[in-house]
């Protein structure tokens, strides 16, 4: 209890109003509060992977990482330390809106690596992409070509589950056919980001119990949204895939 007495939370909009925001080269806004355990420039590494194609859509909205943000009777908190027993009413991210703009913060002590704070902070930035911006025709044709096609597994398990409702007997489910898409296309957005980043295994970006989308398959569609956002400056985009022994 003394640990978390000594850490005064602190009110979102607070924090929004104290904190100096930056815009990164791609135009995307941002800044870190607090003991996040980041150095400037990683941070700035993994913000500025967004392509400035996609991050023009996300005017209106900044990123703040924050130790820990905690939800608590409709009231948006933040803990500009860590501890233990706080970490526990933690949430991964959330969103405030403020007027016209909307101010996400993210946890970033919450996640257990670099990796998964990326992940977080990319399938953030590609679901608000998405709302935005809505998924492409070409997109929608590959995807769904793709499931016609049978190919095995999906790139989360919410795409998963809305394919799997969207291909119950009878006619298509144009419903959950639409959020089959919008979940798939903001996916593969975020892992086409996270691969300008970092080296990591896909097989990692499963969570829970279905079947990841087939190498192939996903190398496709990542090539259609790198084709649609090409890397910044110093970024470079590449399929790799592992070699047999």
């Amino acid at each position: 209890m003394a640990e978390t007495a000594q850490i005064e939370l602190l009110p979102a909009h607070q924090v929004a109003q104290t904190a100096q925001v930056f815009q990164a080269p791609n135009g995307l806004c941002y800044t870190q509060f607090g003991e996040t355990h980041l150095t400037a420039q990683e941070l700035e590494h993994m913000v500025q992977a967004v392509p400035a194609s996609m991050a023009s859509a996300l005017q209106q909205r900044a990123w703040y990482f924050v130790p820990l943000a905690i939800s608590e009777e409709n009231t948006a908190l933040v803990a500009p330390a860590y501890s233990v027993e706080l970490s526990d009413r933690a949430i991964c991210h959330r969103n405030v809106r403020f007027g016209s703009s909307e101010c996400i913060f993210i946890s970033t002590r919450l996640m257990q690596d670099r990796f998964a704070l990326a992940f977080e902070f990319f399938i953030n930035v590609a679901r608000h992409f998405v709302e935005e911006a809505g998924v492409p025709e070409g997109f929608c044709s590959l995807a769904w070509a793709q499931v016609q096609s049978d190919v095995r597994g999906e790139t989360s398990q919410d795409a998963w589950e809305h394919r799997r409702r969207a291909l119950t007997p009878g006619p298509v489910d144009e419903k959950a056919r639409s959020y089959f898409l919008e979940v798939a296309f903001a996916d593969v957005i975020a892992i086409y980001m996270l691969s300008l980043t970092m080296d990591f295994d896909y097989m990692d970006l499963r969570e829970r119990e279905y079947p990841l989308l087939a190498a192939p398959a996903l190398a496709e569609r990542l090539r259609y949204v790198a084709g649609l956002f090409p890397p910044n400056p110093g970024y470079e985009f590449e399929i790799r895939y592992r070699r047999r022994n």
